[in-house]
């Protein structure tokens, strides 16, 4: 029995009707594509009233298949599948075409615009015509979350679900929570202390009923898919038992061995070889760096085991593989400073007194290594002029494209803080000044009243190198000022560069791991950036903070919220619904070659060795068909893309060219064979 096809084409306002000739696409559908019994052209297909009138047309006309030109499947296809639905139809007989992104945005003439949108459409109607009604599985949904990540987003997430009463596993890789955060003296634009507003937090994660902290730990593994993974966690050797140190701290206190802390510290400090982190670290138990320990060196010492009361001390402790089952995982992993090395004309690590923004944060920190004391490398001289340079690494096409978006407002508290402490003359060399969130532009303002000198240009070069006598002893910054159009050099004391926020050294391993994409920079893609930015396209993986992009505190909060939000619905409504739009693998023509199970991006095939087949996750498959054009012998079918739905779209798609079969009035011989 011939299939009965109703078309809809969208004006979509202006976006499309501006550029496509609507009403003449759809009489095109009425009049030369076979089975088509209705269609209509309507301003706002998405509306309640173009929602109606599918499922009144359904209802009406016997409609067995629906063909919508309009907008992106991502925006409203759900929409119109809720629109079959109600008016008896699978939702899965639907077909959207995309004619306004592939045709009324891309196209200049009237035209050729209104000319592909017709073959758009004939494509989509003889294709839907081989849709097969599909139905949406459902799988339970494990009520215990893995945050992966204790830094200001993360501890967000946590506690968000621990206080709706879930088990939060909470995953870090450094020996206390706390993230970038605990290392801040003041937070832009209100100037409040960074760990006055993040320890209360901090504690509150670590004492949680419903939480379970591991801290220098790291995932290992991610296996099983959305509502029930199976999750392997590194739980790295600390060298001391968990259980039975008490957090005294005389171990540290009594270690004879100093290095450089290059961690929390960014190098301005020193730290013991057994240490905690910061005093405010959770959990309160020491880690035993084996690489400095006096112990692992040349096997003497041990002061910190004779010393320690409840001989907590373990020099045999190994690493530990902990294996958690979870439902759902988010990942706010944040970030890493810029290497400010790379850019070798600006001096890091040459000049004695250019600082990164980490190194100052720490100096001016009260509880950093020189007592929140603002002094040049030689730990005693005060600054009397310094210079801030903008965009160290960032909205730079040699490095990384992109703006971080703190910078500007980073810049902007160190130089109130300079004033503050040191009176020194500050002078900020700047691109552009973004302060485009809450307060920010106040903060701005406020800035310039307090008298600090903003130079727009990019520096060139930061040098020693002197041609006047007032350069003597001092660190040069050459820029050209943009405004006058004029090339100076500013003597100063000191120099703090604005490195840009990277992805993590690892982000595309994890991302692997977990089955998820990163973008070109590095950060996490997200499955939609403006309606979805905390989803990923994995079910049951989301992402917040810094590891999606980058963003200030306040916005890593209220992602890390999101990103609960989105968590505890699915664990409130127990189960969640899969897209049945999978592959599948005839099993009894497998040859087990596994060329699919290494091709598929979403690690979405398993190979079951007692048979020698590889076989689908439903749950993990995303239906791109990877796996279908790469198996050898054919045997894997991607449904709702099946050869003949293919070959069907392209005989629509080419009706111009050569006039499909069976249409009267045309040519037989002209017609197209899909085999």
């Amino acid at each position: 029995m011939a299939e009965r096809v109703g078309v809809y084409v969208c004006h979509c306002g202006s976006n499309i009707a501006g550029k496509v000739d609507v009403a003449d696409v759809a009489k095109f559908a009425s009049e030369h594509i076979k089975d088509v019994v209705v269609a209509r052209d309507y301003k706002f297909m998405c509306s309640d009233l173009g929602q109606k009138m599918v499922e009144e047309d359904i209802k009406k006309e016997g409609l067995t298949r629906v063909v919508v030109a309009a907008c992106s499947p991502h925006l409203h296809e759900k929409t119109f599948r809720r629109a079959c639905s109600n008016g008896g139809l699978n939702p899965y007989l639907l077909d959207m075409t995309n004619i306004r992104e592939h045709c009324s945005w891309v196209h200049k003439d009237p035209v050729a615009a209104t000319e592909k949108a017709k073959s758009l459409v004939s494509a989509s109607a003889e294709r839907v015509k081989f849709q097969q009604p599909l139905e949406p599985m459902y799988v339970d949904v494990n009520p215990t979350t893995l945050v992966v990540g204790g830094g200001i987003a993360g501890l967000q997430a946590t506690l968000e679900l621990a206080d709706a009463g879930h088990k939060v596993v909470l995953v870090e890789r450094l020996p206390s929570i706390g993230g970038h955060m605990a290392q801040f003296d003041k937070t832009f634009p209100t100037l409040d202390c960074s760990a006055c507003i993040l320890t209360p937090k901090m504690s509150e994660v670590g004492q949680h009923e419903n939480v379970r902290l591991l801290t220098y730990a790291e995932l290992e593994e991610v296996t099983g898919s959305v509502g029930n993974f199976h999750v392997k966690i590194r739980q790295k050797a600390r060298k001391v038992d968990f259980d039975l140190c008490t957090g005294c701290g005389i171990c540290v206190e009594k270690c004879p061995r100093k290095v450089v802390d290059t961690e929390f510290e960014a190098g301005m400090g020193m730290r013991k070889a057994i240490y905690m982190p910061f005093p405010q670290a959770v959990p309160r138990v020491p880690v035993l760096d084996t690489e400095s320990c006096i112990w692992f060196e040349r096997q003497r010492c041990q002061t910190c085991e004779k010393l320690c009361p409840t001989k907590a001390i373990r020099f045999d402790q190994e690493d530990e593989i902990i294996e958690v089952d979870v439902g759902n995982i988010i990942i706010a992993t944040g970030w890493k400073p810029f290497d400010c090395t790379k850019i070798p004309q600006y001096g890091y690590g040459r000049l004695p007194n250019v600082y990164t923004g980490m190194e100052f944060e720490r100096l001016c920190n009260a509880a950093g290594p020189t007592s929140g004391k603002i002094v040049l490398r030689d730990g005693k001289t005060v600054p009397k002029s310094v210079a801030i340079i903008h965009c160290v690494g960032s909205r730079d096409l040699n490095h990384n494209p992109y703006c971080s978006g703190i910078c500007c407002m980073a810049a902007l508290k160190f130089a109130h803080l300079l004033i503050e402490k040191t009176g020194a003359q500050v002078y900020s060399f700047y691109i552009d000044i973004r302060t485009n969130q809450k307060d920010y532009e106040e903060f701005y303002q406020r800035l310039l009243q307090e008298g600090v000198h903003f130079v727009r240009g990019k520096v060139s070069e930061v040098t020693d190198a002197t041609r006047r006598p007032d350069e003597t002893g001092k660190t040069i910054v050459q820029c050209e000022d943009t405004l006058t159009g004029r090339q100076e050099r500013y003597p100063v004391d000191m120099v703090i560069l604005m490195g840009a926020l990277e992805p993590q050294f690892d982000a595309r391993e994890l991302g692997l791991k977990c089955g998820i994409s990163c973008s070109m920079a590095g950060f996490y893609t997200e499955r939609h950036p403006k309606l979805d930015p905390v989803a990923t396209m994995t079910d049951g993986i989301f992402i917040a903070g810094v590891c999606q992009g980058p963003k200030d505190i306040p916005a890593s909060v209220v992602q890390g919220a999101a990103a609960a939000a989105r968590v505890a619905g699915m664990i409130t409504k127990g189960k969640v619904m899969i897209e049945p739009i999978v592959a599948s693998i005839r099993e009894e023509d497998c040859s087990g070659c596994r060329i699919c199970n290494n091709m598929c991006p979403y690690n979405a095939i398993e190979f079951d060795e007692t048979r020698a087949v590889s076989r689908v996750i439903t749950a993990l498959c995303k239906g791109c068909g990877t796996c279908v054009s790469a198996c050898p012998a054919g045997v894997i079918e991607g449904a709702h893309f099946n050869n003949s739905q293919i070959f069907a779209e392209i005989e629509g798609a080419l009706w111009d060219a050569v006039p499909p079969a069976g249409v009267p009035g045309e040519s037989e011989s002209a017609g197209v064979s899909a085999s």
